[in-house]
């Protein structure tokens, strides 16, 4: 499937000089990429209209470019593709992305039978319809026909469907609506994507040959998979079941309820099917499913930065409370167990008290609470006894800024107390002010993901733990 993400050459059929329209869009996303060295393949134009778009000659079709052409992006109306298809096919093309709506989503179901016929007989391979197809962060390839960027009506330019800089993580997604929404997120969060597909109706490639495609793809480490149904349950199971051993999948699964399953077939022709059969597949193959949006890049986010756990014991660092309690109980309703520190452990901190190294008032159960006295330097010298404790598996560290002596060297603190342990650790930091974002936008560039609430790290933390439960049972039976 190389010719979809590192084509030598693409035919953009429907482009067009106006960038109000979708093939003026993606067009124009290929020539700027091109200009910038990002794409490097050989660019056509297809629209017997024009004569030229954007100084680049216009082919009336692809089999008039008389060169070869790996992958074509189709942009012309529905009653149309068959013939572009066809005509693609004589000249020896390999993939088509089909942007164009208008087929099994609303029923059109024989056309869409015969758009496939077409493809099968020429021995094409299809994304889509009814998609926004790849944006391919290394390869430069990008048929997203949102523009990047937006003039208000104030007459300021602002960015409007960002494309993130080139990073490890996929997102495959059956919503183009929520791709596009995925991007604008992990630009804003600075996390890196390797590519988005988004697939539409999937009436070809479908997510198990993209996840076997992506598992020995060098610059991959994340999968994320947005579903409203699958087709082949036995592929896409063997699939993630092989991926899943050696990188995490996140998938977050909608249609669960009788509206959202109907939403889910008037969008992209998905049929949503029993909700308990995807738990149990997830749970299979190693898949970590997400609740919702935010759990989704949160979980994505734990497993770009930190290792999988050994097992469920958690203990919990903070110096605050009630936010100690919320992570406790949030642990615990996702299966973990927040657990009772051993006595070697209570003797290390009753230890450091007695020395003034933290508080004598601080609270040594699990939460493991500094007080809201404690200094950057006591989560540093806490820290480093919680994680050399081989009965603890995993430490979630709440460090609210708010109080007097925390500033933000805690970040530098507790980076140094777990660092070099192969041992996960997840921060938080509550609040928007500027000083909340500056402490967990120093963690995340440090490598330890932050989270605004005590419930979302947990949830991130409990994705750590189930995956690495998921490969300690295939490791336990020589599958690993």
């Amino acid at each position: 499937m190389d010719f979809f993400f590192k084509p030598s050459s693409v035919a953009i059929v429907g482009a067009s000089p106006v960038l109000t329209k979708a093939g003026g869009v993606i067009f124009q996303n290929f020539v700027h990429n091109k200009q910038h060295d990002l794409f490097t393949g050989e660019l056509y134009p297809v629209n017997p209209t024009y004569e030229s778009v954007f100084d680049f000659k216009c082919y009336p079709s692809v089999s008039s470019i008389g060169k070869p052409v790996d992958c074509i992006v189709v942009v012309v109306p529905a009653n149309a593709v068959c013939s572009v298809l066809e005509d693609s096919v004589r000249g020896g093309v390999k993939g088509a992305v089909i942007i164009t709506s208008g087929f099994s989503e609303i029923g059109n179901h024989d056309l869409e039978a015969k758009v496939l016929e077409i493809a099968k007989k020429g021995n094409m391979r299809i994304i889509g319809p009814n998609c926004l197809g790849v944006y391919d962060a290394w390869s430069g390839v990008d048929t997203l026909f949102l523009p990047e960027n937006k003039i208000l009506s104030t007459g300021r330019e602002v960015v409007a469907t960002p494309r993130p800089v080139r990073g490890p993580i996929v997102l495959i997604s059956q919503s183009g609506a929520l791709g596009a929404a995925a991007l604008d997120y992990m630009a804003g969060r600075a996390m890196g994507v390797r590519a988005l597909v988004s697939l539409g109706n999937r009436a070809d490639v479908a997510e198990d040959e993209l996840l076997r495609y992506f598992r020995n793809d060098e610059w991959t480490r994340v999968i994320l998979l947005y579903i409203e149904g699958i087709r082949n349950g036995r592929a896409f199971l063997e699939a993630a079941s092989s991926v899943s051993l050696v990188k995490p999948i996140v998938a977050i699964k909608v249609g669960r309820s009788s509206s959202g399953a109907r939403a889910a077939a008037s969008h992209t022709a998905a049929m949503s099917g029993q909700d308990e059969v995807y738990e149990s597949a997830f749970e299979l193959s190693g898949i970590v499913r997400a609740r919702n949006l935010d759990e989704f890049f949160d979980m994505g986010r734990a497993f770009l930065y930190q290792p999988p756990a050994k097992g469920n014991r958690v203990a919990i660092l903070t110096n605050a409370g009630g936010p100690g309690v919320m992570a406790a109980d949030t642990l615990e309703e996702s299966g973990l167990s927040v657990v009772e520190l051993s006595g070697e452990t209570k003797s290390k901190l009753e230890r450091l008290k007695a020395e003034g190294k933290i508080l004598p008032y601080a609270s040594i159960r699990n939460p493991v609470d500094l007080s809201g006295t404690a200094t950057s330097q006591m989560f540093e010298t806490a820290l480093r006894v919680l994680v050399d404790d081989d009965e603890i598996d995993a430490v979630l560290v709440i460090t609210l800024h708010h109080t007097p002596a925390v500033l933000d060297d805690v970040v530098g603190k507790v980076i140094h107390a777990c660092y070099d342990r192969r041992k996960p650790v997840i921060a938080c930091d509550i609040g928007s002010t500027e000083m909340a974002e500056e402490i967990r936008s120093r963690f995340e560039k440090l490598r330890v993901p932050a989270y605004t609430t005590p419930e979302r790290a947990a949830r991130a933390l409990y994705a750590l733990v189930t995956y690495g439960k998921y490969l300690e049972h295939v490791k336990k039976h020589g599958l690993l």
